[in-house]
């Protein structure tokens, strides 16, 4: 069964190709980070305008230099919500043509739901069975779910504030590194850490984040860490090696974010019984926190699946196809007029 996917939520767009769920064919992704790096965050308007520029082009060359026709299709699906309002609108209308002129069932997709379907395409986890806890880290989220089926999905944990994506990108504004955040600090961190592996939490600048939280209650929050880091830099704006203490505050900004995350996780584990936990967005690029998560799985015997591969952990259109493809085999198919909406509802009335 041979699937299109369509992403253009946010500042990706992204056409794929996808079979049987499980095997991708060819994925075509353009990136808008030029555009917004100098904003230090997306633009809906710039966003919007690329994907109409782009989304087009995309298309025409993976069905080229995959050799397929858009007859082949047995379905197209697209990412509906949340998002970008103009932009998923973008994405929305490709779909509809395609559909309509080629008489393909079009299968609207949640893009949240999507991050928590990708890691189908790794055969190591194509037996994940539900129900499941889904963690998404992201520019745009930081939520732990319980996913019972496709689209039977509930939130049991949010952010009180900013995503982690977010106060990345955040946290490198005050440190006067680049945009988007994320990469900067991971790499800051790294440098730091290798030129002093004896650095531990009795020498942090920077505090534990939500340490009075009860063992019931499951949250993120990144304000304060944002607001402490900002402190720490003009109090010490005077000191010398000014390198060393921007490579010190990434690393333990990261280190602080990161051990919420395994506290929430493990605390998730605890309060549902349930040992599978996947977890989608782009933070997962992230190497450091690739190792804490191996550490929480093996230490505590809770199987822990993210994407191995770091593309796929980032908004692309073959998480698209490949939800796709399981909303298609429950017969989860619209009419052209299906809505489209910048928040994210798992399912579609």
């Amino acid at each position: 069964m041979l699937g299109l996917g369509i992403e253009s939520t946010c500042d990706e767009s992204s056409i794929a190709l996808v079979e049987d769920g499980k095997k991708l064919i060819y994925c075509n992704t353009y990136s808008q980070i030029k555009q917004h790096e100098v904003y230090r965050g997306v633009v809906p308007e710039i966003a919007s305008r690329a994907h109409l520029e782009k989304l087009n082009h995309l298309l025409d060359e993976t069905l080229s230099k995959t050799g397929i026709h858009l007859s082949q299709l047995d379905y197209v699906s697209v990412a509906n919500q949340p998002g970008l309002m103009g932009s998923i609108m973008m994405g929305a209308q490709l779909a509809r043509c395609i559909s309509f002129v080629h008489t393909i069932p079009l299968v609207p997709v949640n893009h949240l739901e999507a991050h928590l379907s990708v890691i189908r395409l790794e055969e190591e986890n194509s037996d994940v069975e539900f129900p499941i806890l889904g963690v998404l880290l992201s520019g745009g989220n930081s939520a732990i779910f319980l996913q019972r089926d496709w689209g039977d999905v509930s939130k049991i944990a949010d952010t009180l504030d900013d995503a982690l994506g977010e106060a990345f990108d955040k946290a490198a504004a005050i440190l006067n590194l680049g945009y988007p955040g994320g990469p900067c600090i991971e790499k800051e961190a790294e440098i730091f850490i290798i030129n002093n592996p004896q650095h531990s939490r009795k020498d942090f600048i920077l505090p534990r984040l939500l340490k009075s939280d009860s063992a019931d209650k499951i949250q993120f929050s990144f304000s304060g860490l944002k607001t402490a880091l900002l402190y720490a830099m003009r109090e010490r704006e005077q000191e010398v090696d000014q390198a060393r203490l921007i490579g010190q505050l990434s690393y333990e900004f990261q280190k602080v974010s990161f051990e919420l995350v395994t506290r929430n996780i493990l605390k998730s584990v605890q309060a549902t019984g349930i040992r599978s936990v996947v977890m989608g967005g782009g933070v997962l690029a992230n190497s450091a926190l690739r190792i804490e998560l191996d550490k929480l799985s093996q230490d505590h015997k809770v199987r822990i699946m993210y994407p191995k591969s770091k593309f796929l952990c980032t908004d692309n259109a073959a998480m698209i196809a490949c939800l796709g493809y399981y909303k298609f085999r429950k017969g989860q198919t619209f009419a052209l007029d299906f809505p489209i909406s910048p928040r994210g509802q798992f399912t579609l009335n």
